[in-house]
């Protein structure tokens, strides 16, 4: 009922920056917290950043600095703003959104995107 597609990914030297968007789709009432996570070859899906629909962000330790998390909530999208690419943030970028579908009851959704591959090479 609700759908997530990621864009922006590709391949990008080191010291390069890429933008990525997902935007959600379906029978949305409203979307509490969107979120990136990324999945290096060979490792386990971990979190880059999230936002609640206030505007609050969080970045686990090691991601904070050179990746920004924005949302645009009349669209229902969020973004993720990477700079200074390092080869091991090659990995597949997931968009996850959270909230509440439009039915008669409440009703909740968490769901993922595909992912979009990144790859920081040169």
């Amino acid at each position: 009922q609700v759908q997530l597609v990621e864009s922006g990914g590709g391949l990008v030297q080191p010291g390069g920056s890429l933008r990525l968007s997902c935007a959600a789709s379906g029978s949305i009432f409203s979307i509490h917290s969107m979120g990136w996570y990324r999945q290096p070859p060979g490792k386990q899906r971990e979190l880059v950043a999230s936002i609640t629909s206030d505007g609050t962000t969080k970045y686990p330790g090691s991601m904070k600095g050179r990746f920004t998390i924005s949302r645009d909530n009349a669209k229902n999208a969020v973004y993720l703003q990477m700079a200074s690419l390092k080869p091991e943030d090659t990995a597949v970028y997931y968009c996850n959104a959270a909230g509440k579908i439009i039915s008669v009851s409440d009703e909740f959704f968490n769901v993922w995107g595909r992912g979009t591959q990144v790859t920081v090479s040169s």
